[in-house]
């Protein structure tokens, strides 16, 4: 299921910027937009189970990273235990996650991703890769070559 309507973005080179549009403070602002108006729009693509984005943040997270308890979800996604656990309670009645007793400490239960989880995942990020790949098919390749440098240095700056 798709939100969003399917225009291709411009095939024109990226508008020209000016010397004051590269200072850091200005560049900070613009790209903070860009990144999150982007980002919003990537996530209106979604599988056949409109999950809200932290429920599907958490899918991803346990697929990624294996079995974790509430607790650490909430840390993870820094929302409040109570909310991580009704969460979780949805994913379970969706099918997509199960709940079982900590091997080691009884008290606690891990939550694991369902393979209909797993599925959703898939579909999901499949979708979003698809959707992204057709915007930057309509682009040049030097203004692919442009995001490709701009990757690379944004995922620099993420791991700083």
């Amino acid at each position: 299921m798709t939100s969003a309507p399917e225009t291709p973005a411009q095939g024109s080179a990226a508008p020209a910027v000016t010397p004051s549009e590269c200072r850091p403070a200005p560049l900070a602002a613009n790209l903070r937009v860009a990144l999150a108006r982007s980002w919003r729009r990537i996530r209106a693509e979604r599988g056949d189970v409109d999950l809200p984005d932290v429920q599907f943040s958490i899918l991803v997270r346990i697929v990624k990273h294996g079995a974790t308890t509430p607790g650490q979800i909430a840390e993870f996604h820094r929302i409040q235990p109570p909310s991580a656990t009704r969460a979780v309670k949805h994913l379970e009645e969706l099918g997509l996650a199960t709940r079982e007793t900590h091997p080691t400490d009884g008290r606690q239960v891990l939550v694991t991703v369902t393979e209909a989880g797993r599925e959703e995942v898939r579909e999901t990020m499949r979708r979003r890769d698809a959707w992204l790949a057709r915007q930057l098919a309509a682009l040049t390749p030097q203004d692919r070559e442009t995001l490709a440098r701009a990757s690379a240095l944004l995922t620099q700056i993420a791991e700083s």
